[in-house]
């Protein structure tokens, strides 16, 4: 058996990131925006709803621009192997690919991949990592 890659990121962080864009994917677009009901007479459906000011995008953006270089490229990489783009054999290539491609705009690629969660989630058990740890908290 050969021995994993080192991966360049905390799986914590990994996992934090999972969770937000799990509750990011699950917005929807708006369907009232002139909405000025009672939220829990429309049963909480605004919720769900994406808006310029949703403070889980913001949280988002911010903690993925906040993660150094080396933490960002192995983001993109481990979307990227759990996206099926590489093998784990093929990591150091996926890491080079994504520090290639690498730019200010990080945070927006990730949370344009429709799937990024599922992504992230595969992506770490490749590595033998999980966040059930995470999810437990």
């Amino acid at each position: 058996m050969t021995e994993l890659p080192e991966l360049g990121i905390a799986t914590r962080k990994v996992c934090f990131i999972l969770s937000k864009a799990r509750q990011f994917d699950a917005k929807e677009a708006v369907t009232d925006p002139a909405s000025g009901s009672n939220a829990s007479d429309d049963g909480m459906v605004d919720v769900l709803e994406d808006d310029r000011s949703d403070p889980v995008e913001h949280e988002l953006k911010s903690f993925i621009h906040d993660l150094d270089i080396d933490e960002q490229v192995d983001l993109v990489a481990l979307a990227w192997l759990g996206r099926g783009d590489g093998a784990i054999g093929d990591w150091s290539t996926l890491q080079s690919d994504a520090r290639y491609a690498h730019n200010t705009r990080t945070a927006a690629y990730l949370m344009g991949l429709p799937l990024l969660s599922d992504y992230l989630a595969e992506g770490l058990s490749l590595f033998g990592e999980s966040c059930e740890d995470f999810d437990a908290e």
